[in-house]
């Protein structure tokens, strides 16, 4: 029989220990009265970029799904299962957030291997078919001459970002909130290095870098 991973018995115990006392009572409340989190975070499955962490929030605050690169694809009622639809779907008709945040982030490994068209990608598994999403957005914006592989790969996970704001406007519950003044989207970018946040400015298109203090 395996053995459950020790860091993560070692982490509850800290959790049970250190914080927990301090918000035994939210706890309490959330289980009593359900979750109400007036936002919903959109983002990638890439462990150094942990919602709760960057946006310092407590049980119960965030609504939060992660996929490799943040991905949102189009509204496609077909009958199949489809993961992050599900969760958008329960996030706005039931648990009625106020906003969806897409969060982006530099280093993703799912958006240049993209761009490189080089592995883990490949026309048969999973990770390929997902990354196809971004295909449009790809060809869209194409390596610029003389632009190096850094910076191509940086313009294109931002660009990503905006193609799932846009996916996001094809849900019809979500476009009618949306036009109603009910919902609001919003587009973020994670700089790992140095922990900085960027925020998307709709009318200029450009990402706004958000200060610390």
């Amino acid at each position: 029989m395996t053995s459950f991973p020790q860091q993560l018995v070692s982490g509850y115990r800290t959790f049970a220990t250190q914080r927990l006392p301090t918000e035994q009572s939210r706890y309490r409340e959330l289980s009593e009265r359900g979750q109400s989190p007036e936002v919903m975070v959109i983002g990638c499955c890439d462990s150094r970029v942990s919602p709760e962490v960057i946006f310092d929030a407590g049980p119960g605050e965030l609504f939060i799904v992660r996929n490799v690169a943040n991905l949102v694809p189009p509204y496609a009622p077909d009958g199949e299962a489809h993961g992050v639809s599900a969760a958008l779907e329960f996030a706005v008709q039931v648990l009625r957030v106020k906003h969806i945040v897409v969060l982006g982030h530099a280093q993703c490994g799912g958006i240049k291997a993209l761009a490189q068209d080089s592995a883990p990608l490949s026309p048969g598994d999973f990770i390929g078919k997902w990354m196809s999403l971004l295909e449009p957005t790809l060809a869209a914006n194409a390596r610029r001459t003389n632009e190096d592989l850094e910076d191509f790969v940086t313009r294109l996970e931002k660009k990503a970002v905006s193609t799932s704001l846009r996916n996001l406007m094809t849900f019809p519950c979500i476009q009618v909130l949306v036009e109603r003044g009910k919902l609001e989207l919003h587009g973020a970018y994670f700089g790992v290095a140095h922990g900085s946040l960027s925020v998307l400015d709709e009318a200029t298109g450009e990402f706004k870098p958000v200060a610390a203090a």
